[in-house]
């Protein structure tokens, strides 16, 4: 499992594809910035851990995504559903079906998401 800023870096990186440091630098949200050597440390932690790889191109290493971040969410709600809802996904959903910053209409796409399951699982 990734750190919280472990996984603010590969957010980043997941949302521009590839990139060197400073462009990893530029990608990561909000205003603080952070230096040059503390970037290139976290990104160094991340390949060591195989969830980016980097590659030399002339003189600048170029790091891009390891995993799918498909595949990261799926482990991580796995993980998530197996330590604090028991291993029961329907505890899971019902706690976030609950959640009152639902909108009618996030609601509404949540069930047509179950819905195309159903119909998926049908065939």
């Amino acid at each position: 499992m990734l750190t919280e800023v472990e996984l603010e870096f590969m957010v980043a990186l997941w949302s521009i594809g590839s990139g060197t440091v400073r462009q990893i630098m530029d990608a990561l949200p909000g205003d603080d910035k952070r230096a040059y050597t503390s970037v290139a440390t976290i990104l160094k932690v991340l390949d060591d851990k195989g969830f980016v790889r980097c590659e030399r191109q002339d003189r600048t290493l170029v790091y891009q995504p390891a995993v799918d971040k498909s595949d990261y969410e799926g482990r991580s709600l796995k993980n998530l559903s197996d330590s604090l809802f028991g291993g029961t996904p329907t505890a899971l959903v019902a706690r976030l079906v609950d959640d009152e910053d639902l909108t009618e209409d996030m609601i509404h796409e949540i069930k047509q998401i179950i819905e195309t399951r159903i119909r998926k699982d049908d065939t």
